[in-house]
C-alpha cells in the first residue's frame, strides 16, 4: 500500500494560516474604521442647536416635577426617584451639548400643575412630551449623542408607565 499524500510543508498548518488571516483581517478592519468613528462624533451646527433645544426640554421636565410636587405633596414623595432621574439626565445632556452652560431651569409649560388628583395626569403628559421630543431628536444625532437621547427617551417612557 502506498503512503498517504503529504499535506504540505512541515510547520505551516491550517491553524497557522487561519490565525494569521484572522489577525491580519482584524488589523485591517481596525485601521479602516478608526477615521469613520471620528467623523461620526463631529457635531454639526444643526446637531448642536438640536441638542441645546433638548437641554431646554429636559429643564422644563425637571421644573415640571418641582411644580407637580408643590401642587400635590403626596405625589412629590411618590415620584422623588423619578425627579432625581430627570435631574441626572439633565446633567448628562448639559455635558453632551456643545457650549451648554448650567442655566436656571425654565418653567414648566402652561400655568403650572393643576391641583390633585389631576396633578399626576399633568405630570405624565409632561414626561411623555419630553420622551417624544428626545426620541424625535435622536434620529438627527449620531454616535454617543444619539445613544444618550435614545437612552433618556427610553427612560422617560418607563417613567410614563410608572405614572400611569
Amino acid at each position: 500500500m502506498s503512503p498517504p499524500p503529504s499535506s504540505g510543508p512541515p510547520g505551516f498548518s491550517r491553524r497557522t494560516l487561519l490565525a494569521a488571516s484572522a489577525a491580519g483581517l482584524a488589523f485591517l478592519a481596525t485601521g479602516c474604521t478608526s477615521s469613520a468613528a471620528d467623523e461620526r462624533e463631529k457635531v454639526t451646527s444643526e446637531q448642536a442647536d438640536e441638542l441645546t433645544a433638548q437641554v431646554a426640554v429636559q429643564e422644563t421636565l425637571v421644573s415640571a416635577f418641582v411644580t407637580a410636587g408643590a401642587a400635590d405633596p403626596a405625589l412629590a414623595g411618590e415620584v422623588a426617584d423619578l425627579a432625581a432621574q430627570a435631574d441626572e439626565q439633565l446633567t448628562r445632556l448639559r455635558a453632551a451639548a456643545p457650549g451648554s452652560s448650567r442655566a436656571s431651569s425654565s418653567s414648566a409649560s402652561g400655568d403650572g400643575a393643576p391641583p390633585a388628583p389631576a396633578t399626576r395626569a399633568w405630570l405624565r403628559a409632561q414626561v411623555a412630551a419630553a420622551a417624544t421630543s428626545h426620541a424625535t431628536a435622536c434620529v438627527d444625532q449620531s454616535g454617543a449623542r444619539a445613544a444618550l437621547l435614545g437612552s433618556i427617551a427610553a427612560g422617560l417612557a418607563g417613567q410614563d408607565g410608572r405614572l400611569a
